[in-house]
This record gives C-alpha cells, structure tokens and sequence, in this order.
C-alpha cells in the first residue's frame, strides 16, 4: 500500500477527523451529548459509522483531499491528490478512529474503570 500521508501532520489528521466526523447537520450537539453521557467502544463505533456515513470525501485547490467510508471506520487523507481506497491506506481505521474520536470529543467509557478514576 501507497504510503499516501508521509506528507501529513497531526494537525493535518486531526483536520481529516473532523471533517469525515462533523459533515451531517447537528453532528456538533450530538458529539457533546455523547461526551456528557460517554459511551462503550461498540456504541463509539455505531455512532462513527452514523456520522461517517456510507461513503463521502471532499478537496479543492490548495485543500488537503479527504475520503471516508463508515465500513471500517476508514478515513483517508492527502496533499498529493484524491485518496485511492482500494489502494491507499486509510490514516485511521477500526480501533484507532475510536480512540481519535475518545481523543477529539472527550468521550469516556463507562466500561473502563481507570477512567472513573480519574
């Protein structure tokens, strides 16, 4: 696989989160809802894949391209042209856009004792 975001920092990919989590109207309220109440890994993971949605992108000129798909929990991005997603791998997937999501949003979860400790 192409090593498509040797180019990308964090503050890139953590821009690329956010726009594949923030596209669909309310998305704002929602994620401060679920940082209020938390959330188990599965629930983060279906509330992703809402947000996500099926499969969407966006670029533009002097714009990084970003590409996401809610199978998978897979987000993509790059400065050197459109994401190919059968190729190119995904900046998160799976486990770590959860844990991004766990990071960005401030969502705990209830499962986890360590975090009531704190």
């Amino acid at each position: 696989m192409p090593d498509i975001d040797k180019d990308l920092t964090e503050e890139d990919k953590r821009e690329a989160f956010l726009r594949a989590t923030r596209g669909f109207s309310g998305s704002n309220g929602r994620w401060e809802q679920r940082a209020k109440t938390g959330m188990t890994d599965e629930e983060l993971a279906e509330a992703l894949k809402t947000e996500i949605g099926i499969y969407g992108g966006s670029c533009g000129p002097n714009r990084m391209a970003v590409c996401f798909q809610g199978a998978g929990l897979k987000i993509w991005a790059s400065w050197r042209g459109y994401p190919n997603t059968y190729d190119d791998k995904p900046i998160f997937a799976g486990a770590a856009t959860i844990r991004m999501a766990r990071e960005v949003y401030g969502i705990e979860n209830p499962e986890d004792g360590q975090m009531r400790l704190l």
